[in-house]
């Protein structure tokens, strides 16, 4: 389901230098498997996220996701396959402000060929417990009910692969377990492969697969051992 090889991403700096952000020789995720990658804040983990979703394009390398190498295609054809084939949940949630939970899930179906599914909106708003906050806007919502309708925006296509970026970083601890069980149960009853980074242990504590971003990235090892001086 996904696949990186020889995969590397740096950033321009405002001197023109550049900054190697990742250097990952190779990582795969099954399908319907579910991981956890776990590293230090600042490490390059959104950053990872990021470069397999096409949101950020690696400098060189092949990131492949259902078998197609996103690095070959150009940046709409991109945008289009993350939006059929890829969920993204955001530690920031980035729901539309002017929509209600409803709408925003709604508008997570648009991007993918401009197909509506009403009833897979409301079906998972239920499941996240939002049946009658269906109509609610995100300020009418709590920290926690705006995470949970970005979980049902994010599965809303039915994608073949979830990415979740510290999903629980800004849920208060009542509700963070709450959010990391929608995420493994829904993916599980889909089978949608799973990948979620954080730098919470007993987050990564509940996977049965636990990764540790230096262990894949040679530049995550060099920072740590140059932080620890």
């Amino acid at each position: 389901m996904l696949k990186l090889t020889n995969v590397k991403k740096s950033f321009v700096e405002p001197s023109g230098n550049r900054l190697p952000i990742l250097d990952i020789s190779s990582y795969a995720l099954s399908a319907g498997e579910q991981a956890v990658m776990i590293g230090r804040s600042g490490g390059g983990k959104s950053t990872l996220l990021h470069v397999i979703a096409g949101i950020s394009r690696a400098d060189s390398g092949s990131v492949e996701v259902d078998g197609l190498n996103l690095c070959r295609l150009p940046e709409a054809g991109c945008d289009r396959f993350r939006a059929e084939k890829m969920g993204y949940v955001f530690q920031t949630f980035n729901l539309m402000p002017g929509f209600t939970a409803y709408e925003n899930v709604l508008l997570g179906m648009t991007f993918a060929r401009g197909r509506k599914n009403a009833q897979r909106a409301i079906d998972l708003l239920d499941r996240v417990g939002l049946k009658s906050r269906r109509g609610h806007k995100p300020h009418q919502l709590s920290v926690g009910e705006q995470q949970r309708v970005a979980v049902a925006r994010a599965l809303a296509n039915q994608p073949k692969l979830l990415l979740a970026d510290e999903p629980t970083a800004n849920v208060d601890p009542a509700n963070q377990q709450t959010i990391v069980d929608l995420i493994r149960n829904t993916c599980r009853d889909e089978n949608v492969a799973l990948l979620m980074v954080t730098h919470a242990m007993e987050v990564a504590e509940q996977f049965d697969r636990v990764d540790q971003l230096s262990d894949i990235n040679a530049l995550a090892t060099s920072e740590s051992t140059a932080d620890s001086t």
